[in-house]
């Protein structure tokens, strides 16, 4: 099948980055999103394109912490009652995933991942056919990971140890309360222990789909929104994608790239995988003096970062439904969390209270490839690291389209 024209559902940085590197292969898109642009969970989140973090959400330190607390609406991760017969069922086989064998297998998935990610944003920064991304991401440098208890940091540092046995890369020294503080003065008396992650990047994640948005319109693509997209039909020779309003649009293939949405459209092409909205929280504060880097809190799960003139904080994993109000309890369980952590910062000022949903799989693999459908294709189930892994799904899906699949695909089925 040859791909001369595409459209793409969805207008993360998923979709836009498959839009992006579809065209860099002489493709024409256009890209359709309910709302707009970094609508959803590419507006909110941490904003870290940081491999040593880049590890399988389903692992048994989850499952023991869950265990004792996942009903509790403080904890870092929290599943409201429910009589959701599916939910119960995602739940399930999430907590089935949750061994060291299984955990181990999909690390030496993401450590194959990982090793390319960090390329693929390189090449939106060039593009051959013009158009290159402007907002580009930042080293982080420092990148620290701090705590309270010399116990918490070791439950980081083993889980390094098996990451790297598992064939990750990664690069991080142990600090003392001294050097953490020198290296950032913003962390509070609480914090006693360190640990320096080396090679670590971050962006501010609307201004980068935006500015990824823009490139994508400076090829020559269309980015509607407000659109609704109801239904997709393989017509056996291309596709026909159907817009709430009565709206229709053909071309050869399609990516739905939806996030914790994807199945209600991919669902008819094979694709049984659930994928569940793992909702995050954040929020931004404007501290006296905004450090210049990243700053991971592991113990209470919280992800800060300098977004240019601000600070955001976020974190919190909430397997609910996406179109669930945000719950304000969550946001004071981060505030609570953070409080002794960080000086100088007023917490009862904060702004841009957001919650978005990140698309997880039980398994912790993402979905990216074809469905049962040659025409149909879909890039979603990232999980928390869709900024990380977006360029490089966009990347590797257009390949596919286009020419000859990666193999690291192949963990990434939609029909596994």
């Amino acid at each position: 099948m040859t791909v001369r024209r595409t459209l793409v559902v969805g207008a993360g940085i998923v979709g836009l980055s498959t839009a992006w590197f579809l065209q860099e292969r002489g493709v024409e898109v256009t890209v359709f999103d309910r709302i707009g642009v970094a609508a959803d969970a590419s507006w909110g989140n941490a904003g870290w394109i940081a491999p040593a973090l880049t590890l399988p959400l389903p692992e048994p330190a989850v499952l023991r912490y869950g265990l004792r607390s996942v009903f509790r609406p403080s904890s870092p991760v929290y599943v409201p009652p429910t009589t959701d017969v599916r939910m119960l069922r995602f739940l399930a086989d999430f907590a089935r995933h949750c061994t060291t064998r299984r955990w181990t297998s999909a690390m030496e998935v993401f450590a194959r991942a990982n090793r390319l990610a960090v390329a693929a944003y390189d090449d939106l920064a060039v593009g051959d056919s013009g158009g290159a991304v402007t907002e580009q991401p930042r080293l982080a440098d420092p990148f620290l990971a701090v705590f309270t208890a010399g116990s918490d940091r070791r439950l980081l540092t083993d889980e390094f140890e098996r990451a790297r046995r598992a064939g990750g890369e990664i690069d991080y020294d142990l600090l003392d309360a001294d050097t953490v503080h020198s290296l950032e003065p913003m962390l509070g008396d609480a914090v006693r222990f360190g640990v320096r992650i080396r090679g670590q990047r971050f962006v501010d994640p609307p201004r980068f789909v935006e500015a990824l948005a823009d490139a994508v319109r400076a090829r020559g693509g269309e980015i509607v929104t407000g659109a609704e997209v109801r239904g997709v039909r393989d017509t056996g020779r291309g596709v026909d994608v159907a817009i709430d309003g009565g709206d229709a649009y053909s071309a050869d293939a399609v990516v739905l790239a939806t996030g914790a949405r994807l199945g209600a459209l991919a669902r008819g092409f094979g694709v049984r995988t659930r994928v569940q909205a793992g909702r995050g929280y954040s929020f931004t504060v404007r501290p006296q003096s905004v450090p210049k880097n990243p700053i991971y809190f592991p113990a209470q799960r919280v992800a800060c970062t300098p977004l240019h003139d601000r600070f955001r904080v976020a974190g919190m994993m909430e397997f609910r439904r996406p179109d669930a109000p945000l719950d304000p309890r969550r946001v004071q369980a981060i505030v609570d969390a953070t409080r002794s952590l960080l000086r100088d910062v007023d917490w009862e000022s904060r702004r841009e209270e957001w919650v978005g949903s990140r698309p997880c799989t039980a398994d912790g693999l993402p979905l990216v490839g074809r469905t049962r459908s040659e025409r149909v294709f879909v890039a979603g189930g990232h999980g928390m690291w869709g900024v990380a892994l977006g360029p490089l799904t966009g990347r590797l899906l257009a390949e596919a389209m286009t020419g000859t699949p990666d193999p690291l695909l192949r963990s990434f089925d939609p029909l596994r």
